[in-house]
């Protein structure tokens, strides 16, 4: 069969540029993987990094632009005549393609991969599972332990870890704004507040939200290790109980707007009602901005110090 590669199509089956390569390739028979698996010095993408040709479309990107269409000429030779090693930059022999960032590539084409292990790894990303399957060295797919991802004695690792999922407490523009910055970035999320002017306003742009009220976090809120919770509160006196309930998950990043007064002040307050562990887990003041007064600032400098812990 001939691939034509066309252009990002609305279709969630087709895909997109940005939709999910994977998913891609789970739901067409007559596709092709294209893989990092080896990276000399600076690259665009990290090792691991995933595409997928399906007829129509291309989903995901390796590099900035560069090597995608070459990429889609050597997806069509992957299925007409196998699995295939490729070069960019670097070690190359294709002097015309040059890497802007001056490193080199190796991909992987795997036309046809094995769609059980593929159904498999997309329900435990569903799940929030960390998860991995391996390119074998006669590049076939299978599951296997999750762990580095990178080469094996017995090919090569692709390990996938559930993204950060935000929970975002409080009300007013500094929460409305970093729900629309989370949401906007395709990041899960859920805003939880108490205002009616913000819950209406995150749900006409698309966000998720919910009502909270007064010291009553729902109790079945799926809280997990990849899970970043940011608390917006102008009345200080909203964040005792989430705080306590939050110090009781695993969640990476517990934060709350305010000045050093004030997380001084909700530290007080906590041990006051009794929490004694984990109060040093409590991040304030938040973001990498000091003193950033502005909503939009606040927005980017607090997402971005979220993102770096998630590293």
């Amino acid at each position: 069969m001939s691939m034509v590669i066309a252009e990002a199509s609305p279709d969630p089956v087709r895909g997109r540029h940005d939709g999910d390569p994977l998913q891609a390739a789970l739901h067409r028979e007559e596709s092709v993987l294209a893989i990092i698996t080896e990276v000399n010095g600076p690259s665009y993408r990290p090792l691991g990094e995933i595409m997928a040709f399906v007829p129509d479309a291309r989903v995901g990107s390796l590099s900035s632009g560069c090597i995608e269409a070459d990429l889609a000429t050597h997806a069509q030779d992957a299925l007409q005549n196998g699995a295939k090693l490729v070069r960019y930059g670097d070690g190359s022999p294709f002097i015309d393609l040059q890497l802007p960032c001056g490193g080199g590539l190796e991909i992987t084409l795997i036309p046809r991969p094995d769609r059980d292990v593929l159904r498999s790894v997309e329900e435990k990303r569903g799940r929030r599972e960390r998860c991995a399957f391996l390119v074998t060295n006669d590049y076939r797919l299978q599951e296997t332990v999750y762990g580095t991802t990178g080469k094996t004695r017995d090919g090569f690792r692709v390990s996938f870890r559930p993204q950060p999922r935000f929970l975002i407490f409080g009300s007013g523009p500094e929460a409305a704004i970093f729900t629309d910055l989370v949401k906007s970035a395709n990041y899960p999320h859920l805003l939880l507040s108490a205002d009616r002017e913000t819950l209406t306003s995150a749900k006409a742009n698309g966000c998720a939200a919910t009502q909270l009220h007064w010291a009553a976090m729902p109790a079945d809120l799926p809280i997990d290790d990849r899970t970043a919770a940011i608390l917006f509160f102008h009345d200080h006196s909203w964040e005792p109980t989430i705080l306590a309930r939050l110090l009781e998950t695993p969640a990476f990043y517990i934060g709350a707007q305010g000045s050093r007064r004030a997380h001084d002040g909700r530290i007080a307050e906590l041990r006051r009602i009794g929490v004694r562990e984990g109060l040093a887990r409590i991040k304030g003041p938040i973001g990498l901005i000091p003193s950033a007064r502005d909503p939009r600032t606040l927005a980017v400098s607090v997402l971005a110090e979220v993102l770096d812990a998630a590293r």
